[in-house]
């Protein structure tokens, strides 16, 4: 399955991507929480409980970078930190139930804004965007 693709193409598609995402981002609701801080929510809310390691590692930043943000999520009440049973030098973070309801507030407000993105598009169009869904997936795990 390794045919050449036209960069072209890559450049496109690339671009409306990142156009989608800029208009998402710009219909969050106004939380005061940065997109560094929103990832580390939606890292933990996909991936459960993990240590400030695995979560850099994910994000692929270094531990110091993500050291701020996780202090803010932490007085905000958004996370919980823990000590690892296993290793007492490490701690486990995980998301709190207040830090669940701003993050699903946060979706909520975002798919409402493409749902009605979407209502503007043709029935044939809103097709071809929901068989585009698990090919974009295959792209991001790539």
């Amino acid at each position: 399955m390794s045919e050449e693709v036209d960069v072209m193409d890559a450049t496109r598609l690339r671009e409306a991507m990142m156009s989608v995402t800029r208009q998402a981002r710009r219909h969050r609701p106004a939380h005061a929480l940065t997109l560094s801080q929103m990832t580390i929510l939606g890292d933990l809310d996909r991936h459960g409980t993990a240590t400030i390691a695995e979560l850099a590692d994910r994000s692929q930043v270094r531990v110091q970078s993500l050291t701020l943000s996780m202090n803010r999520l932490d007085e905000l009440g958004f996370i919980t930190r823990t000590t690892d049973p296993s290793d007492r030098r490490r701690q486990l973070i995980d998301l709190s139930d207040t830090g669940r309801k701003v993050l699903a507030g946060d979706r909520v407000t975002r798919d409402a804004w493409l749902a009605s993105a979407m209502a503007e598009l043709t029935d044939t169009e809103r097709g071809v965007l929901m068989l585009a869904v698990p090919v974009l997936g295959k792209l991001a795990d790539f």
